[in-house]
This record gives C-alpha cells, sequence and structure tokens, in this order.
C-alpha cells in the first residue's frame, strides 16, 4: 500500500511541478523513477545498468548529474547520450527524445529482442511500440504503457505503475 501511495503521489507531484520545474527535469525524475517498478530478467550480479538517451541534452546531463555512478543494487548506474540510431548500444533503459521520434523505426530496430525498456515523448509512438510513451493530457503529463512492447522486451511492471498509466 505505501508503494501505491508513493508512486500515486510521485506522479501527482511531477504533474503539479512540470509547470516549476523544466521538463527535462521532470523527464529525468520520471525515466529514474520507471527503473524501480520495472524488472528485468536475469539482473542479478554486479555492472552497469544503462540509460541511454537520444536527442536531448538536458535529460542526458540532469541524469548524470543526479544519478550517474549511483548504485542500483549490485550494479551502478550509467548514462549514455546517443545521438543518432546507429550509435545504440546495449540499454536497460532507452529515452528518445520527440526531436529524434523520425528515427523512431531504427531506434526499434536496434532494441527489438533486447529487455530494452523503451521510452518516447511523441503522440502515437505508444501504438508503435515504444513501451512508455509520455502525453500531455488536460495540461498534465501522462504516460501511456504499451503492455505487448513490456511483453515483447521480456519486461515485468509493477501493478502499481500500470494502474497509473493509460494502458494501450
Amino acid at each position: 500500500m505505501k508503494k501505491i501511495v508513493f508512486i500515486f503521489a510521485f506522479f501527482l507531484a511531477c504533474s503539479a511541478s512540470a509547470q516549476d520545474r523544466p521538463m527535462y527535469e521532470v523527464y529525468s525524475m520520471m525515466l529514474f523513477n520507471f527503473t524501480k517498478y520495472v524488472q528485468w530478467p536475469n539482473h542479478e550480479g554486479s555492472g552497469e545498468f544503462v540509460i541511454g538517451v537520444m536527442g536531448n541534452n538536458d535529460v542526458a546531463k540532469t541524469l548524470t548529474e543526479w544519478y550517474g555512478g549511483k548504485p542500483r543494487g549490485s550494479k551502478t548506474y550509467v548514462i549514455k547520450k546517443f545521438n543518432s540510431a546507429a550509435e545504440i548500444t546495449n540499454c536497460d533503459v532507452l529515452f528518445v527524445a520527440s526531436s529524434k521520434s523520425a528515427e523512431f523505426d531504427n531506434v526499434k530496430s536496434k532494441v527489438d529482442g533486447k529487455s530494452t525498456l523503451l521510452i518516447t515523448d511523441k503522440n502515437g509512438l505508444g501504438m508503435k511500440g515504444s513501451a512508455i510513451n509520455f502525453k500531455t493530457v488536460d495540461n498534465k503529463m501522462k504516460f501511456e504503457l504499451n503492455q505487448k512492447a513490456i511483453e515483447n522486451a521480456n519486461l515485468k511492471v509493477a501493478g502499481s505503475l500500470s494502474a497509473m498509466a493509460i494502458l494501450i
């Protein structure tokens, strides 16, 4: 129950603070918090937990400053910045900003068959295969959760996160 209250409060705060904070900070917080409610297969052991960012330097910089090098269990958060789909290497999470949405098909083909949580912020990309897609509804930031994309990536999402999402 505490987790549900926390998630609900977190997403309300993000919606409310979206006007008070730069959007890149809101995206950074949400990307990081999504990692707490998604389970990756065979993710025990040490190494890196990689969050990739394509198309938004401010998000990449903020994630690096706030979370880079911090522990995630026995792993360490590493933030990687990509300028194009061709540069993408293995990531646990990959955020594709709307400025790079024209490359979505190439990005998707790079992560197909991998356990990568693909997150976007352009209308229509949730339906096109992004696992999580940010969208604005009634001037509030919401997110779509594509259950088929989650399954195809062999990921498991906490019910409390699904309850906050627009399911597609």
